[in-house]
């Protein structure tokens, strides 16, 4: 009932079906990708970037210094096959737990946008190269 009323206010998001990988589905603005080369820098300090997407990202790094809620700037670099491909944004951090924390991206301007999607197709671009192998 409270789901139907806050459809009915307009507050729920609406939001895509994915696989987690683990055969069952998740509901998330936009699909996780776990699979391209991608480092991030918070603070100056590299961490490996676990997964990311079009809303958020998981990093690895000590969570002790993040608190929830907390605003910072992310630089994620991603290695393509014609070169790097560097997107600078803010976030929140949204999530904690014992080796790393989560974020959320603030909304994505459309150079943002444009640069993820590079990211994208530059992997279903490689993708299809090997499948034709």
């Amino acid at each position: 009932m409270l789901q139907a009323l806050m459809s009915a206010m307009g507050l729920k998001k609406n939001y895509a079906s994915y696989d987690d990988g683990d055969g069952g589905l998740t509901r998330r603005q936009f699909a996780r990708r776990t699979c391209d080369q991608c480092i991030g820098f918070v603070d100056g300090k590299a961490h490996p970037i676990l997964d990311w997407s079009q809303g958020g990202a998981k990093i690895f790094a000590d969570p002790r210094p993040v608190a929830l809620g907390q605003g910072m700037d992310i630089e994620m670099k991603f290695h393509l096959r014609d070169g790097l491909v560097h997107v600078r944004h803010r976030a929140h951090v949204v999530r904690k737990w014992a080796e790393g924390f989560s974020v959320q991206f603030e909304p994505l301007t459309a150079d943002i946008r444009k640069n993820f999607q590079s990211v994208i197709d530059d992997f279903n671009a490689r993708e299809f190269a090997g499948s034709q192998v």
